[in-house]
């Protein structure tokens, strides 16, 4: 079969998803493929690991069989191959297929392949599954054939792809990657770090820092990985994306984050080194009645609203961070920049305590399943020298390329962006470095049009032109409005 393209590796991932239309709701795809997308690639990549030992030990058999020689062991009778052989009943050899293979490798693949009932012939009929077997196995994806970087970069595509197609529902799981980007650029995770997504959705941001990383020349081999996911799908798809990127050293666990952190040590919160996160936003039943007697002591500012958990997240995170190293960032809606009550307060303490380093403004519509405006914010638990008791702000609103549907941030904004963060100094209706005693004036309001003020170049007007102008166009209308008249008598209307 030979070395496949990536171009190749997407058609024929997303000619997979195709047959699933119809039965299967577009926004449940990801449910089906990825599972099917992983039990291929390991099956695959099985049987080479088998061959190259078998010629390793001149024929050996049993030797080629040892679990050491394989990545993961899949067990007798639940091979991708064992399945193909099925033509009917073949939703039930999948579901045995997967349960199988979780429980040979107990320590790594636990509940990797999701809850979906494979065995619902209403939904999956043989023939569809054996259609979508067919497909699947016209391709062999071991890694000869195809590198993991390669296999992770179309597995990114088709979660693109997914967000694409079920706009409202995407926001859960997916965040546009330029601005992930973004935001790995400027926490700049090092070697040997540890790295935190309390909201890690299919794990783009740990993806982002596992290549930073590496595209720094850094021996990734050395990261440690963590992330949380409420979703259990969502949190199945971060698990197969990471071993689809080849990463090794990484813990995704399934749970509600604000309600029951899953990273700590008794009562105390594990601490990282970055901490980057794209919560819900504004989430409205996040645990309010826990929070005031947090057993993990997240409250360090005050108790959020209970109808808007967007400050729990902060609070939490902030928590997360390692004393001296740690830095995160997050992305919040606009209104947590400047709305009052308990937020507010919040925000003073935060504020007061110079942990924030920077705000930056994104333009609207950016995000999937809503429309408005978004925020970046970063925080450092140790300031440099020249950074303490001051914040930049950034106006980034401009920032963004007009859509239909949706607006983009390309990488060449996230490249501009990241050029006036780096910078961090006044530049004219762009960014403004402001000292926490002018925050404490605007009674720690952040919103940045307080900071930032826009000066625009006033046109210098002709007014005699424009009058002319005007009395142009006034009798322009009166005379349209007469053909109106005369068109609506003769049709009897006036």
């Amino acid at each position: 079969m030979g070395k496949i393209t990536l171009s190749e590796l997407e058609q024929y991932l997303w000619d997979a998803a195709n047959i699933l239309r119809g039965p299967v709701d577009a926004s449940d795809f990801k449910a089906y493929i990825f599972p099917l997308l992983f039990f291929k690639r390991i099956s695959d990549v099985y049987d080479e690991e088998y061959r190259i030992a078998l010629e390793e030990s001149s024929g050996d058999e049993e030797y080629a069989a040892f679990p050491e020689q394989h990545d993961y062991v899949i067990p007798e009778d639940a091979h991708w191959n064992d399945v193909k052989e099925k033509a009917t009943n073949v939703g039930q050899a999948l579901q045995y297929a997967f349960r199988e293979v979780e429980k040979s490798n107990p320590d790594r693949l636990y509940g990797i392949f999701g809850d979906v009932n494979w065995t619902n012939k209403e939904r999956l009929s043989d023939e569809l599954l054996v259609n979508l077997i067919n497909h699947f196995s016209s391709k062999n994806l071991s890694k000869e054939n195809v590198e993991p970087d390669m296999l992770g970069q179309a597995y990114e595509y088709l979660i693109k792809k997914f967000a694409d197609l079920t706009n409202r529902k995407a926001g859960e799981f997916y965040t546009p990657r330029t601005v992930v980007h973004l935001m790995g650029s400027i926490l700049k995770p090092q070697e040997r770090d540890t790295i935190y997504d309390p909201a890690c959705g299919s794990g783009g941001m740990l993806l982002e820092a596992y290549h930073y990383v590496k595209n720094n020349g850094g021996d990734v081999r050395t990261l440690k990985l963590y992330g949380q996911e409420k979703n259990l799908t969502t949190a199945s798809i971060a698990r197969i994306n990471l071993f689809l990127h080849g990463v090794q050293d990484f813990e995704i666990i399934r749970g509600d984050t604000l309600r029951t952190p899953s990273f700590h040590e008794a009562d105390q919160l594990s601490q990282f080194d970055v901490v980057i996160a794209n919560p819900p936003f504004s989430l409205k039943n996040w645990g309010h009645e826990h929070w005031s007697h947090d057993p993990f002591g997240r409250n360090i500012a005050g108790t959020p609203p209970k109808s808007n958990g967007d400050y729990a997240w902060v609070q939490h995170m902030i928590s997360s961070m390692a004393p001296s190293t740690g830095r995160m960032a997050i992305v919040l809606p606009h209104g947590a920049l400047f709305r009052g009550g308990a937020e507010g307060r919040i925000r003073e303490e935060l504020i007061k305590r110079d942990l924030l380093d920077a705000v930056i403004g994104l333009g609207p519509n950016l995000f999937y399943g809503t429309g408005i405006s978004a925020c970046v914010l970063v925080f450092r638990s140790g300031k440099d020298e020249a950074k303490k008791n001051r914040v930049l702000f950034i106006d980034a609103s401009e920032q963004y390329q007009k859509g239909r549907n949706q607006n983009f941030f390309l990488e060449e904004h996230a490249q501009q962006v990241l050029e006036w963060y780096e910078k961090y100094d006044d530049i004219e209706n762009i960014s403004r470095l402001a000292p926490l005693e002018e925050i404490a004036a605007n009674e720690f309001n952040l919103n940045i049009s307080r900071y930032v003020k826009k000066k625009h170049e006033v046109e210098e007007i002709d007014l005699k032109e424009t009058l002319q102008e005007l009395n142009k166009a006034y009798a322009e209308f009166l005379e349209s409005e007469e053909k109106m008249k005369a068109l609506l008598k003769e049709v009897g209307l006036l």
